[in-house]
Parts: structure tokens; sequence; C-alpha cells
């Protein structure tokens, strides 16, 4: 049983690799679109927040594995998406792009929620400095509440990052070789879950520290006015 395990070792970097990959490239094209939906989230005209909002809630209260499968299997029922050409045979059939896809609109669901409640709740005092040093309301954003909107979410984005290293985990029931996927692989050779899962959790754990200390350096860079002075 051993023998078979270390065998298959060689083939755990790749699926390291590829969760690192699913894990960055979903959380910052999330990140990217998070932004500004979260300031348009914030606007009053019905018309712009609503549609955002329903974007929010359905990602928010719906299971990832659950939206995997709508992307992946869901969506190839409907003749409009196979008829749509490059889209149908370069992505949608593509079990890479379609947990990416997948991943990217959840993350980018939380991250939305995460912004807009730091934005929202700017102190009233920094907006109140800035008004007073005569900036518009596009100076005081730019260099007012985005800047210590981003400072205060930080913590809470830190926390969704690692929660999406954990969801890339379900990319394996799509047949790819993550970390997960590669558990299981070993266990259907060797019969024995324990050890193969072990190994994947040890991994996991080892990213998730490895991201704690990413994110524990950004705070201390650019929350260090927030620490106590005595």
């Amino acid at each position: 049983m051993m023998e078979d395990i270390i065998a298959e070792l060689p083939d755990l970097l790749p699926a390291i690799w590829l969760t690192i990959k699913l894990t960055v490239i979903a959380s910052v094209i999330g990140l990217l679109f998070a932004i500004p939906l979260s300031i348009f989230s914030l606007s009053k005209n019905k018309m712009i927040r609503l549609p955002i909002e329903a974007f929010s809630y359905f990602f928010r209260g719906t299971p990832l594995l659950v939206q995997i499968y709508l992307i992946y299997f869901g969506l190839g029922q409907f003749e409009a998406v196979r008829n749509s050409g490059w889209l149908w045979d370069n992505v949608l059939t593509d079990a890479y792009k379609c947990a990416l896809i997948a991943f990217t609109l959840n993350t980018c669901a939380y991250t939305i929620e995460i912004f807009k409640g730091a934005l929202k709740h700017t102190p009233k005092g920094e907006i109140e400095a800035g008004i007073a040093f005569g900036m518009n309301k596009f100076t005081l954003f730019r260099r007012i509440i985005f800047p210590s909107g981003f400072r205060r979410a930080l913590p809470a984005y830190s926390n969704e990052v690692i929660f999406m290293l954990h969801g890339t985990a379900q990319a394996s029931v799509l047949t790819l070789v993550d970390i997960l996927g590669w558990a299981r692989k070993v266990y259907s050779i060797t019969y024995s879950p324990f050890i193969p899962f072990l190994i994947a959790a040890i991994v996991y754990l080892i990213l998730t520290f490895a991201l704690v200390a990413i994110f524990r350096y950004c705070e201390r860079r650019w929350l260090s006015y927030l620490k106590p002075t005595f």
C-alpha cells in the first residue's frame, strides 16, 4: 500500500499547482470585478443596485457545488448555448474553465459584500476631513473612502481567499486532478482512505498557513496606523 502511495507522490505537485492556480486566478479576477460592483451596489438608483444585489444573493445563497454543476452540466441543455460556437467549443466544454468561472463568480459575490460594507461604514470624521480640504466627490472617494475601505476590508477578504482555496476542492467533481482529486485517485488505487486524505489535509493546511502569513504581512503594512500607541 505505501509503495503505491509513494509511487503517486510525483503527481501531487501538479495537483497542488492546479489548486494554487484556481485559487489565485479566481480570487484576482473576482476582486477586479467585485471592487467596481461594490461601488455601484451603493447607488441609490435601483436599476443599478438591484441586479448586483440579485447576483450577490444568488451566488451567496446557493452551494458552490450546485453552481459548478449548473455551469458545466446544466448550460449544455440549451440549444442556443450549444450553437454559440467559440463559447461552447472552447469554454463550456472545458472542465478547468468551467470550474474557474464558477469559482470566480462565487468569490466575486462574497467580495462585493465585503467591500460594500467596508465602503459604506467609512468613518464620518474621515469624510469630513476630506471635505474640509476642499475635495470634490471623486477625489474624496479616490483619496479617502476607497483606500480606507480597502484597508478595513482586508481581514475579511483574507478569510474569503482562504475559503476559496478550500472551495477549489470541489473541482475534482469535474474530473480535475487537484489536491483532493489526487487523494481520490490514490484511494481508488490503494483502497486506503486515511493516508491519501491525510496528505491532502496537510497540504491544504500548509497552503492556508501561507495565505495567512501573506495577509498578515499586508495587514501589518497597511493597518499599522490602527495599532495602539501605548
